[in-house]
């Protein structure tokens, strides 16, 4: 009787989109692949003309709003502190350099910062809490700690900072948060070393002569390395051209990688951008061994900060078109090489919901730092990692009227869209520049799977049935509807999203992981429980929020969180 009455609600609740739907064409409900698609795909929608900040640094919450923040010492904002906070703030003139973003309601309000987060990394821990790194000057040794809070109390909610805390300056550093909880902050300028949050009882940093082995004289291009956990519980560490496996535990590194090939740079200020590939945890069980495949785009040549940044006039060389991926977890692992459409430095890797890859901002010509750079890249590109023909796994999608140069930022939010900001190229605030002034805007970029055409077809998470935490392989269900009748084949997939902190063309944290999907049933007319095996540990999952998109026919659902 219970399950009638629930096949009833859902069938009420679904029937009348269902008559919409209906009249819509049945046909083209696969994402295209023709060349009008390729050179129109995707759309943009202007969010804020001015948020009063650059979105240097970005962080979506479980919540579904977003700290950014740029730094205190570009000048005053454009953006006013209440004056119950003035007295926190640094800067004398009362202007905010952070604001929390409200993504459903499209508004914004300002933060107090103290201690200048110019450069600086973070993460989320396992509560939800965004813990923010180093900077500059008065915030190289800062932690800063931003909580989220809704309901009675929330306007009040703003950073705790603490100024001491830690051990080594860190500026350019990068954070990833590590199975037990804890988060591994990496190297940063002339910072060789790394240490945790929270701090190890007894020693508190470690020395890691990989980063002064990377390092190139004048240049550096090896600040912002790019970190992944592995499946196996240790750490991939990339910095200039160089990878390596380190056991954080034991304070060792376990083996290097080959050099990636072509001779391009890929840490700032050369700047490209990295993401490990969608962990599949899809097999019959998938508690064995599970393949980890990281990915490298984009950079620069040798040379080319000294030509951008030391030389009257300035040279701008051409950025990087190639791309690399290394499967880590082969016995004797190699790097395939492939060419982007065209260069870029400064650009963003976002893995979107099913699972391609997103390269979103940029240059074609420089690197990163002010006005190091030119010929701004306005068409993001689409990877399709699981194209067999190589010719066929990039797209060039539809551009965007605004430069994202240096100091640009970008993220996935959990309806799909892709948030994009940022962008200033100079030594201060500068909104009289040519061509590239400085942009206060925020847009969101939006995926041709969130087309209309599509709407039929989009599944929408209804309820997550789980008992305690999901780990160590859990079973739990997801009930979910899909509005067109019939069109429903069987093939649906889980995917969980790290949400990850991102600043300088580094996603920090970024992870997705595809679930084995056991079995699918249907309900009634339009609703379904998919019966799913949740993450195998820690390793795999570290603990924090999630996002949890159920895709069908290459479109995802707009995300529900959970908790790991």
């Amino acid at each position: 009787m219970k399950q009638e009455r629930f096949k009833k609600n859902i069938n009420a609740v679904v029937l009348c989109l269902f008559s919409f739907f209906f009249l819509c064409s049945t046909s083209d409900l696969l994402l295209p692949r023709s060349p009008l698609a390729i050179l129109t795909g995707g759309r943009w929608d202007l969010l804020q003309p001015s948020v009063g900040i650059s979105a240097m640094h970005m962080q979506l919450l479980h919540n579904n709003k977003v700290v950014i923040f740029d730094r205190t010492d570009y000048g005053p904002s454009n953006l006013t502190l209440p004056p119950h906070l003035c007295q926190n703030a640094t800067v004398f003139d009362c202007s905010a350099h952070s604001i929390l973003y409200d993504v459903a309601s499209n508004t914004f309000r300002p933060l107090t910062l103290r201690y200048d987060t110019w450069c600086s990394s973070g993460s989320l821990n396992a509560s939800g809490s965004l813990i923010q790194t180093g900077g500059y000057g008065s915030g190289e040794r800062t932690v800063r700690v931003f909580t989220p809070c809704d309901g009675v109390g929330s306007l009040s909610c703003d950073w705790v900072e603490n100024r001491a805390y830690l051990s080594s300056r860190r500026w350019y550093s990068t954070n990833q948060i590590l199975p037990d909880g804890r988060i591994i902050i990496v190297g940063g300028r002339r910072a060789f070393t790394y240490e945790f949050y929270p701090k190890n009882p007894g020693k508190s940093v470690f020395n890691l002569r990989f980063l002064a082995e990377t390092r190139d004289p004048n240049e550096e291009n090896n600040l912002y390395p790019f970190l992944h956990l592995l499946p196996d519980g240790n750490l991939f560490i990339f910095a200039n051209r160089r990878s390596i496996l380190f056991d954080f535990v034991n304070h060792r590194i376990i083996k290097e990688f080959p050099v990636i090939p072509g001779g391009d740079k890929r840490n700032y200020p050369s700047t490209g951008s990295s993401v490990l590939l969608p962990l599949l945890l899809t097999g019959e069980s998938n508690r064995s061994k599970i393949a980890a495949e990281v990915m490298v785009c984009g950079g620069a040549p040798p040379g080319a900060f000294f030509k951008a940044a030391r030389t009257i006039p300035k040279i701008f060389v051409g950025g990087s078109r190639s791309c690399g991926r290394l499967k880590v977890t082969d016995p004797n692992p190699r790097w395939i090489m492939e060419q982007m459409p065209s260069p870029r430095v400064m650009g963003d890797m976002l893995l979107l919901p099913n699972g391609d890859v997103l390269i979103i901002n940029g240059a074609a010509n420089g690197t990163a730092g002010w006005e190091d750079a030119t010929n701004a890249v306005l068409n993001p590109v689409l990877y399709l990692p699981d194209e067999p023909d190589p010719t066929r796994r990039f797209e060039i999608l539809a551009p965007t009227r605004i430069p994202r140069m240096y100091h640009s930022a970008s993220l996935l939010l959990s309806d799909g869209r892709v948030l994009v900001g940022g962008s200033n190229p100079h030594r201060n605030y500068n909104f009289t520049a040519s061509p590239y002034p400085t942009e206060l805007s925020l847009e969101a970029y939006l995926p041709r799977y969130l087309d209309p055409q599509y709407v039929r077809v989009r599944p929408t998470i209804i309820t997550v049935e789980l008992a305690g935490k999901m780990l160590n392989g859990q079973g739990f269900a997801v009930t979910f509807v899909i509005p067109a009748f019939g069109m429903f084949d069987g093939g649906v997939s889980v995917r969980l999203v790290a949400p990850s902190f991102s600043t300088h063309s580094t996603a920090m944290n970024q992870r997705m992981l595809v679930l084995r999907v056991r079995r699918v049933s249907q309900l009634s007319v339009f609703a379904y429980k998919a019966d799913v095996e949740g993450p195998t540990n820690s390793y795999v999952a570290p603990p924090g929020y999630y996002m949890m998109f159920v895709v069908h026919r290459g479109i995802p659902s707009v995300a529900v969180w959970v908790k790991i």
